[in-house]
């Protein structure tokens, strides 16, 4: 897996014409933030912020993970919803 995959990855899935589920958009922007980011950081957003908080509940399960790792899995899921949503 190259650095260059994952960033043609995340430029392709901008493609795609149909959106996603929501859990599958969670689990792409886990695996992003973990990819670039590393582990979560912060505090968890205030509970009337349920989009911030569903986001950072997704990135917090990604903790331990490696870059490497999480670029893989990410390519990989966007290779799957490029078939089921192209």
């Amino acid at each position: 897996m190259t650095q260059e995959q994952f960033e043609n990855a995340a430029k392709e899935i901008q493609q795609i014409t149909k959106r996603p589920s929501n859990d599958e958009l969670l689990h792409l922007y886990a695996l992003f933030k973990q990819a670039t980011e590393g582990d979560v950081t912060g505090s968890r957003p205030g509970i009337f912020d349920l989009k911030g908080c569903a986001k950072f509940d997704a990135w917090a399960k990604m903790k331990g993970k490696s870059k490497d790792g999480c670029q893989k899995e990410y390519v990989n899921l966007v290779e799957t919803l490029k078939k089921k949503y192209a």
